[in-house]
């Protein structure tokens, strides 16, 4: 059980969720603070990472940029978030992460 006293341990993750075909790529260091506010229709995956990993991975799939941080729903873009995410839900490897930093 975490010390009350104590803050609580920050998670950085990169997000992935669709509208349509489109993927917004963004991070957040309180999820479900941030996807309660996005319009979406599914949460994809997560990343562990922050700003860094994310201003990455607006790089590397700069091509499909439609505007701000939305792509299109390429083939490849799908491909890595399969990849990272593993196709399961991404809130329990969320939940690894806060439990594996509390520990920490």
């Amino acid at each position: 059980m975490p010390d009350p006293d104590l803050p609580l341990p920050v998670v950085e993750v990169v997000y992935y969720i669709r509208w349509g075909d489109r993927v917004k790529i963004g991070t957040s260091r309180q999820p479900r603070r941030r996807l309660a506010v996005l319009w979406h229709e599914e949460l994809l995956a997560f990343e562990r990472g922050g700003r860094m990993l994310e201003r990455r991975r607006h790089l590397e799939f700069a091509e499909l940029r439609l505007g701000g941080e939305w792509f299109a729903a390429d083939p490849r873009l799908l491909a890595h978030i399969a990849e990272v995410g593993g196709g399961a839900d991404p809130w329990p490897a969320y939940a690894r992460w806060f439990a594996d930093a509390l520990r920490g």
